[in-house]
């Protein structure tokens, strides 16, 4: 047994009196009935898992996890693979997008090496990590939720080749041709496109029969989508809400909700990728994205800029007066 699966057995649950709490008062503030209705539902959401009926972001956190992809070798991206070292040392010296956005939202950066310079196997012909790797990117991830003082967590990746590794994971659960799942990532051309979607096809193929999601996720995932999926179910214990960005960090997730149906009922997806396959496991997570504007990025920057987003709807429950409280 992973140090993953063991930790997946017995998930806290959120605090239902918070959650009643602001679903109820969210029904008498002052504005029309039902007028927000999504972004109350967000700040029930918040309420629950921050174990408060004044849920509030006053802490926002987001934690990077960062690695290389023997999978990169097929020539499934536009970039070469030391490109994940040049921008891991961006976001850490502050200079990546996702900092910019952090700053802007009142949020920390944290960004975690899990296999930089040190890439997976390549999952075409075999298991992307070996079971004692994988425990240890569980246990690094561990260990970066619990070093965090956060009331509300963003995950966000940075890996060359890693929007292979996503599809490869989507394609193994959901099924259907690798074209399905396949997207342009960071840009490529249509050759380009054809090796990752062969790529996806091979490794696919050869984990037939195997079952156990975490297996799966062990076989074709990336270092970094294993990280992102462990720091989920650390911050699950933590009751700390987790905002998920894009299609690789959904798709990290994927074998969670396969292991437990309710893993992931403390996340919500910040916002809809341009990944075609991202629309596609939403539905079958049966999650909606906050925000839909073709973002590609990574890093995290999507799941950040529906931060603000979040912080709103806490503040329109709470701040706001009901009518009993305004009218005396």
């Amino acid at each position: 047994m992973s140090l993953l699966d063991d930790r997946l057995k017995e998930l806290p649950g959120p605090d239902d009196g918070s959650r009643a709490a602001v679903v109820e008062r969210a029904a008498n503030v002052l504005r029309p009935a039902g007028a927000l209705q999504w972004l109350d539902d967000v700040a029930a959401w918040t309420a629950g898992w921050q174990r408060s009926a004044t849920p509030s972001i006053e802490q926002p956190a987001v934690l990077v996890f960062a690695a290389d992809h023997g999978v990169a070798a097929a020539g499934v991206s536009s970039y070469p693979s030391d490109v994940t070292a040049a921008m891991l040392s961006a976001t850490q010296t502050g200079k990546a997008t996702i900092n910019a956005f952090a700053r802007s939202a009142g949020a920390t950066v944290t960004a975690v090496d899990v296999g930089v310079g040190d890439p997976t196997g390549d999952m075409r012909t075999e298991a992307a990590l070996s079971p004692e790797r994988f425990d240890a990117i569980t246990q690094t991830a561990f260990d970066a939720v619990e070093s965090l003082d956060t009331d509300l967590l963003v995950l966000g990746e940075l890996g060359i080749g890693n929007t292979t590794a996503a599809a490869a994971i989507a394609a193994a659960f959901a099924g259907g041709e690798a074209a399905v799942w396949v997207g342009r990532g960071t840009g490529i051309d249509d050759d380009g496109l054809a090796r990752k979607q062969a790529a996806v096809q091979e490794s696919v193929r050869r984990i037939a029969g195997v079952i156990d999601p975490l297996e799966i996720l062990r076989e074709v995932g990336g270092s970094e989508l294993v990280a992102m999926a462990a720091a989920c179910v650390a911050a699950r214990h933590r009751s700390i809400p987790v905002v998920l960005d894009g299609y690789i960090c959904t798709a990290s997730m994927l074998p969670l909700h396969r292991a437990n149906d309710a893993a992931l009922d403390h996340c919500i997806v910040g916002h809809c990728s341009a990944e075609p396959g991202h629309r596609l496991l939403l539905d079958r997570l049966d999650k909606h994205a906050l925000l839909d504007l073709d973002m590609r990025l990574g890093e995290g920057s999507g799941a950040m800029a529906a931060v603000p987003l979040i912080k709103m709807a806490c503040a329109g429950v709470v701040e706001v007066p009901t009518f009993g409280e305004f009218f005396g």
